[in-house]
């Protein structure tokens, strides 16, 4: 067979085709004896079309699936769309089309790049969480937390837009204003809403964390543990002056409170109403904190006139109202205590409020307020002063000492309290899960039968963004009967869900994605999960994998699975960036996924993306770097082609030095490619190697004798089978085999020929790093000694000194120690 020059248009045209007709190519087989081995991508909003940023992590998931079949795994890949969400409505009211026509258009555009990219996804699972037959379990699992207490309606603030007319989601808020009107500042009003108590899990989601070391990233699980947020420590209550009103404050340091010389409040605390009823500066805090990072604010109070008692002392303290104290923290009131708090120092030095040392520092100080520049906070090991009773008490004693005076005495306890609050999932939006709720007049809140279910979305609405949600108006849906008494009057629930419910469980459906008669088969989710393999951007740390955490656990405690945590393994993705800067449809600096295929080929843009940097690693797209590895493909295919009629030929004559260099550096290249697969992920390396081996093949192929093309030829087809699967079946066939790539077994090297001819022994002179040399394994420290002394980086650090010692460690390291 003559060398033919690549053609990836032809070749992906062809096998696209072939594989099209092929709806089980990617299924997983049942009943199958083999080990399981479960990958997913996280799966994506259809918001239009892929761009190159968008398929690193499907690139990483593919590559892996690929490689697990060929190891004789089980696999399940399958894909899906988060289908519900603003973007949607966005478009309707931008374009006058209906959420769920812009919603389909873009989840057909998406599927078919997919399909162009050859990800091995199995389509028949497809799962679109937009339709009834998804979000009808979301709106049976929202009455089973009901029936438990977990899901439940308060009042709470929201963003309000004066323009619109209606709520706007977190997303929505842009530099403090509406997105739609960039000059209409948002505010904050009070609305009923629905949460899931998330909190009655917290420590359980928390403790977990331990489990999941080493096989989530570190910085996930960091990310976790602060968002969840568990503070140990004291509650006490301060006595509002002249009242029976009590504030009660949590306080890690309870032994400080002799210190506390003010209280302060959220902006959004009750008391805070009737203290200042309407007044507009508070109203203006409260607004602030919705716009902006509470962290990054300036700090601003505002004194109430009010003061409460301390119960430890007696002493009546201001009260005031600080932008800077969260609602969502603890009780939304703190004792401020400025000499040992950072943030108090700053606000009551702001404000002329007394700063009170009560805590001597371990070497025995104890500044004046007029001495103090900034808060003392370093006291753990520090000792009580001005405390009353207490002083004079190590820190850690006055802490449980004064803990439990205030059991006693009834004014406070041991607390433990939780940053993480209750999942609000109330959007007051259409496009979303409706919550299967009624309001009666009679019976209050009733929720509907299951047998009633999917309450449905209603298609004949008009989106305006104005107003609130349409469904609030909607004849057909907001009107309903009471299922309890009967009442026609009654009225459904118009809020939707809030997405991350979606997102919260849909890899389970993947197991049974056509079950119409529950959420999923038991016995079918218990086989597949937990998944093997999670992959995704560290964006979503700390909402949709808590989340789904959460989700998780409740279905284990509703008996439907077994399995405690969703993902064994997860890892995050770099991004991928141009010119530094992160991939954005709104900045216009995106390389769209069919404009990279028309070009390069979805084989080189696979290959590429896994080469350019270490997966966890940004890496930077750029035409050049796809163009070098277009010309390696085209050096593999070349190769395959012109010596493919050549692995026929019967093997004649000795071994060459050209087939001993091969051989051994394909066996290398094939321990290194199978241990980043089953280990590190390097698969920038993995495709370094293999570009050595090919170079080393061109070095020698006209030393190629016949007896060892049909292992190379072979071997080096089936390393491409993960990372450029197009070309790889194309070359597959070339050299006369049949059936797919990715479901022949994986080529195993011979841990004899893959041994290095040399080892990199580092030299050091007195420890610091002088040189490396290759030396052949089994070198002597004699011989070793020898050539470090003839080497030019060494040698002018042995000059004129003596040999005190010599410290070799075989095959890696010579340590000489010199003196004078």
């Amino acid at each position: 067979m003559p060398e033919r020059p690549y053609d990836h248009k032809e070749i992906e045209a062809k096998w696209h085709a072939i594989w099209s007709q092929d709806p089980k190519l990617y299924a997983p087989e049942e009943n199958s004896t083999k080990p399981k081995y479960y990958v997913l991508e996280m799966l994506p909003y259809p918001s239009g079309t892929l761009h190159i940023g968008h398929l690193r992590n499907y690139t990483i998931g593919d590559a892996l699936a690929r490689y697990k079949w060929m190891r004789g795994f089980n696999v399940l890949h399958p894909m899906g769309w988060d289908a519900f969400g603003l973007p949607a409505e966005n478009a309707a009211i931008d374009n006058k089309r209906h959420p769920r026509d812009w919603t389909h258009y873009n989840i057909g555009e998406m599927k078919r790049q997919h399909q162009r990219m050859n990800f091995s996804y199995d389509w028949d699972r497809e799962v679109a969480t937009c339709e009834p037959e998804y979000y009808k379990w979301n709106q049976w699992f929202f009455l089973k937390m009901y029936e438990r207490g977990l899901a439940y309606r308060k009042t709470a603030l929201l963003n309000w837009c004066d323009e619109c007319q209606t709520v706007l989601a977190n997303e929505q808020v842009v530099d403090g204003c509406c997105w739609r009107h960039d000059k209409t500042p948002v505010q904050q009003r009070e609305m009923d809403q629905w949460f899931l108590r998330i909190t009655d899990y917290a420590q359980e989601l928390l403790d977990a964390t331990k489990e999941l070391e080493n096989q989530w990233p570190d910085r996930v699980l960091t990310m976790q543990r602060n968002w969840i947020g568990r503070s140990e420590g004291t509650e006490v209550d301060f006595t509002v002056e002249g009242t029976e009103t009590k504030i009660r404050v949590f306080t890690t340091r309870v032994d400080t409170i002799f210190g506390a010389t003010c209280l302060i409040l959220a902006p959004e605390h009750a008391l805070v109403k009737e203290f200042l009823p309407g007044d507009a500066k508070v109203k203006a805090m409260v607004d602030d904190v919705a716009r902006k990072d509470p962290g990054n604010l300036e700090k601003d109070g505002l004194f109430t006139g009010k003061y409460a008692v301390n119960p430890y002392s007696g002493e009546k303290v201001p009260i005031w109202v600080g932008n800077f104290v969260l609602m969502g923290y603890g009780t939304g009131a703190i004792m401020a205590v400025p000499a040992h708090d950072e943030r108090d120092f700053e606000f009551c030095r702001k404000f002329g409020i007394a700063v009170r040392p009560v805590i001597r520092s371990a070497d025995g100080t104890l500044p004046t307020e007029a001495e103090m520049t900034e808060a003392y906070v370093e006291f753990d090991n520090g000792v009580t002063e001005n405390s009353g009773q207490w002083s004079g008490l190590p820190a850690p004693d006055a802490w449980e000492k004064m803990t439990a005076y205030a059991e006693e005495k009834g004014f406070g306890k041991r607390a433990i309290t939780f940053r993480i609050k209750d999942w609000g999932i109330s959007r007051q939006r259409y496009w979303g899960t409706p919550i299967p709720m009624i309001h009666c007049a009679t019976c209050g809140i009733v929720p509907v039968p299951e047998k009633d279910l999917p309450v449905a979305l209603p298609s004949d609405v008009e989106i305006t963004g104005k107003g609130g949600s349409p469904l609030r108006t909607h004849p057909s849906f907001a009107k309903v009967t009471c299922p309890k008494c009967g009442r026609e009057d009654a009225r459904r629930e118009s809020d939707t869900m809030d997405t991350f419910v979606d997102s919260s469980w849909y890899f389970y459906r993947y197991c049974d994605p056509k079950n119409s008669d529950a959420p999923f088969d038991s016995a079918k989710v218990n086989y597949w999960f937990p998944i093997d393999q999670y992959i995704g951007g560290v964006e979503h740390a700390i909402l949709h994998l808590i989340y789904s955490r959460f989700w998780t656990k409740f279905m284990r405690d509703l008996g439907l699975i077994k399995n405690d945590e969703p993902a064994a393994r997860l890892f995050t993705q770099g991004m991928v960036v141009l010119n530094g800067a992160k991939m954005s449809k709104s900045k216009g600096n995106v390389v769209s996924a069919d404009f990279m295929m028309d070009k390069f080929g979805s084989d080189c843009g696979r290959l590429f993306e896994l080469f350019a940097a270490p997966p966890e690693k940004d890496m930077d797209w750029t035409d050049s770097g796809a163009e070098g590895a277009y010309r390696f493909i085209g050096r593999v295919f070349r190769f395959v082609t012109r010596n493919a009629d050549k692995r026929a030929a019967v093997a004649t004559g000795p071994v060459t030095d050209g087939d001993k260099r091969v051989m051994r550096k394909l066996h290398q290249v094939l321990r290194k490619v199978t241990e980043d697969f089953d280990t590190r992920w390097h698969f920038n390396t993995s495709i370094a190697s293999m570009m050595e081996l090919v170079n080393e093949i061109y070095a020698v192929e006209a030393d190629l004798s016949p007896g060892v093309l049909p292992q190379l030829l072979d071997s080096l087809v089936l390393l491409f089978g993960p990372f450029a699967p197009y070309v790889a079946q194309e070359m597959w066939e070339v050299l006369g085999h049949e059936g797919p790539v990715f479901r022949q077994s994986w080529p195993v090297f011979d841990p004899e020929l893959a041994k290095q001819d040399v080892a990199e022994v580092v030299i050091q002179v007195n420890g610091k790093l002088r040189s490396k040399m290759s030396l052949p394994f089994g070198t002597t420290q004699e011989a070793a000694l020898a050539l470090a002394n003839n080497d030019p980086k060494v040698t002018p650090f042995l000059e004129g000194k003596s040999v005190a010692k010599v410290i070799y460690v075989a095959d890696k390291l010579l340590n000489i120690v010199v003196k004078g």
